[in-house]
């Protein structure tokens, strides 16, 4: 299988990326702060992500999904630029959480693995078990199943449920930077 199918979980590979940026730079918890430090100057270099994780397959279709940005953010007009199809949803007016991201990325993958006439390989960048249903679907049609995401964010029973995992962590200097301005 030379042909792959990507999609990707923006918040999961951002937020993780920017956790994971903030462990190797050793930030620490704030004492009033529940939460996991996140480096606030680390950006995704999409191109290279995708580079990344085609690892030399061609792409059918690079998809990534994420929430509805302010008017002024250059985010997902670079992500275009860099070769994914950008798909965004609103937040919760009422709680600010992600709605509908996980659902589209199923749709969408769903919807492409059964209209590409022969088994290719999917790509999933994320690590949510959200996703069980929709590599089984894929692994029904006789696809090849991979996941790439962050070691900490990557749920057990999606790693067993795909042909490879692959670390984002492994890659990391490579799929992005802190930017210092």
């Amino acid at each position: 299988m030379d042909a792959c199918l990507m999609l990707a979980d923006n918040a999961n590979v951002f937020i993780e990326g920017r956790k994971f940026s903030a462990r190797q730079k050793g930030l620490i918890r704030q004492a009033q702060d529940q939460r996991e430090p996140i480096d606030w100057q680390w950006r995704i270099d999409f191109g290279s992500l995708l580079r990344q994780a085609a690892n030399g397959h061609r792409i059918i279709k690079a998809i990534l999904v994420g929430s509805t940005p302010p008017p002024n953010d250059s985010l997902w007009k670079a992500a275009e630029s860099q070769g994914f199809e950008v798909i965004t949803h609103a937040r919760s007016p009422i709680t600010g959480e992600e709605k509908a991201v996980d659902a589209e990325l199923i749709a969408r993958g769903v919807e492409s693995i059964c209209d590409h006439k022969t088994p290719a390989i999917l790509k999933l960048l994320s690590g949510d078990r959200d996703f069980l249903p929709l590599i089984t679907t894929a692994s029904r049609r006789g696809w090849e199943t991979e996941l790439w995401g962050f070691n900490i964010s990557i749920s057990v029973e999606l790693s067993q449920a795909v042909s490879r995992v692959h670390l984002l962590d492994d890659v990391f200097d490579k799929i992005g930077k802190a930017d210092p301005s």
